[in-house]
């Protein structure tokens, strides 16, 4: 069965370590900050000038001046900070910065990223998104593996504006995760939904990509 938003988020957040600086993207991503271990001290940072967000808050304690860049309430871990969003775009493209979690709309099987044109909307930019992606050490995708109208979004060459070109290391999807063999320009699949088919990943996606001698079940 595929995954839901909150266990790709759950999946993400296996990708977290101890001491690391975290930048969310809009949509999915930003669950992960639900699931940061206990015992974990990861922070979270946003481009509008935030270090230390927490997991998002109860309805009784909603912070309406309290946001993250995709304007949602969020809570903040003990020792958070506010400063300009000069200097957290700073932390990002000074390479301080150590894991992005983003979404996408399409992404090629060589690593390219088309994630801020949303087809027949007008939009304001790409925010900072074509910094995360120049400037962070690791960028991890968390996306569902189709779009709205069953079309798959890991092609051979991205047809939307891009964002960033070979920027992406792994793709965490609502049926597989896939990690970039930068050797050979292509997504190694490395596991599998529970209750997912390999024949159906090979049918959602039209990109080209290798499969791991041993296959092991996503794990939440």
């Amino acid at each position: 069965m595929p995954l839901d938003r909150n266990q790709l988020a759950q999946r993400a957040a296996l990708e977290l370590k101890d001491g690391f600086y975290v930048n969310l993207g809009i949509g999915i991503p930003t669950l992960v900050a639900n699931y940061v271990p206990s015992e974990m001290t990861v922070w979270l940072q946003s481009e509008n000038g935030m270090l230390g967000m927490g997991a998002f808050p109860t309805e009784d304690a909603v912070d309406a001046d309290l946001i993250n860049a995709g304007k949602q309430t969020v809570t903040g871990v003990s020792g958070h900070s506010f400063f300009s969003s000069a200097d957290s775009f700073g932390m990002i493209r000074g390479g301080h910065i150590d894991l992005a979690i983003l979404g996408a709309m399409e992404v090629s099987q060589e690593g390219d990223l088309a994630n801020w044109m949303i087809p027949g909307k007008l939009v304001k930019g790409m925010g900072g998104a074509m910094d995360l992606v120049a400037g962070v050490k690791r960028r991890i995708v968390v996306m569902e593996h189709a779009n709205k109208r069953g079309e798959a979004k890991i092609i051979p060459h991205c047809t939307l504006p891009l964002t960033g070109k070979r920027s992406v290391d792994m793709l965490i999807t609502d049926l597989c995760v896939m990690k970039m063999d930068n050797s050979q320009q292509r997504f190694v699949l490395s596991e599998i939904a529970p209750g997912v088919r390999l024949d159906e990943i090979r049918a959602r996606t039209t990109a080209e990509f290798l499969i791991s001698p041993v296959l092991a079940e996503i794990a939440n």
